[in-house]
């Protein structure tokens, strides 16, 4: 069931009384792929990274006609979201769908447990009753001890609901359970990291603040060299504007590196391909550089046409 991971979550983030030794606030890009990128000797890393690994892995059943007979009708049907002929910035949409893919899909394995009167939304009294039915049931004191952690959620779960219709689609409660992977969520996520971290409720993060989150000493503990390193760090890096304290601006900057992996591999496909270079990738210039994208032993394109998933 995925209560128990749900609650696991939720008292990961909000408790203090367990810390490890070093704690990473940093939300890190995934990889797009284990694969070295070396288009020199193959492209087996933008295969991956284009149609995920299971996918490029089963592909390896089709020849090179079939692969390249596919490629153009598929790319275009399945990534062409205005319809127009052309893929441009739309490949970045699909290559972060990929690189989700496997986020999506626990959302759907659990869709049903939510999503109680089966209208193919989920309202917050529902993920609610799931997921704290069991703080609900208890002694009015104990319900007093969690309130804190139900109102947070019902706070980020309003910020994933776009369209504000107070309720979550699959694509909203997507966002809700994993901001960290969504742009329009980053907010709520430097947010949540704050109140977790600012013991004093001034806003900013110190740098005690900032060292407390990462390292509690034992008593007569030597300091791990580590501990002075994140002191430069904070002082050199992090503090941009010298203040002495973290602002939102600069938590955002900490935890979310600006490397977008997704829009460089974007970028390097279309380079690849985009034989005009006006920036937009025809049919033909798909057909015509179909091994950068599915190549004849690169993806499981014969199941990726026959899944609803892609």
């Amino acid at each position: 069931m995925i209560r128990p991971l749900l609650m696991c979550f939720v008292f990961c983030v909000v408790s203090g009384s367990s810390k490890p030794t070093k704690k990473d606030r940093v939300h890190h890009d995934e990889p797009l792929s284990p694969l070295e990128h070396n288009d020199q000797e193959s492209f087996d890393f933008d295969h991956e990274a284009f149609l995920g690994h299971d996918e490029a892995g089963a592909f390896t059943e089709l020849s090179p006609e079939e692969s390249k007979r596919d490629s153009g009708d598929f790319i275009v049907e399945k990534i062409d979201a205005d319809e127009n002929d052309l893929v441009t910035e739309e490949l970045k949409a699909w290559i972060a769908h990929v690189q989700r893919k496997h986020i999506y899909d626990t959302v759907e394995t659990h869709w049903k447990d939510f999503d109680k009167n089966g209208d193919g939304r989920v309202s917050w009294d529902e993920y609610r009753d799931f997921t704290y039915s069991h703080f609900l049931d208890r002694p009015q004191g104990s319900q007093q001890r969690r309130r804190p952690i139900i109102e947070r959620d019902e706070r980020r779960f309003k910020v994933a609901d776009r369209n504000g219709d107070q309720l979550a689609d699959k694509d909203e409660l997507t966002a809700f359970l994993h901001p960290e992977e969504f742009g329009h969520m980053k907010d709520i996520v430097v947010q949540e990291t704050i109140e977790d971290m600012d013991k004093n409720k001034d806003g900013f993060l110190s740098l005690d603040e900032y060292i407390g989150d990462v390292y509690s000493p034992e008593l007569g503990e030597e300091e791990p060299e580590w501990v002075d390193q994140e002191r430069s760090q904070f002082a050199e890096h992090r503090d941009q504007n010298k203040d002495g304290k973290l602002d939102q601006k600069e938590v955002l900057d900490w935890i979310f590196p600006d490397v977008d992996h997704v829009a460089l591999e974007a970028q390097h496909l279309i380079h690849e391909a985009d034989v005009d270079q006006d920036g937009k990738l025809t049919k033909e210039e798909i057909l015509d550089s179909y091994s950068v994208f599915v190549g004849s032993q690169v993806t499981n394109f014969g199941e990726a046409l026959r899944h609803d998933e892609f």
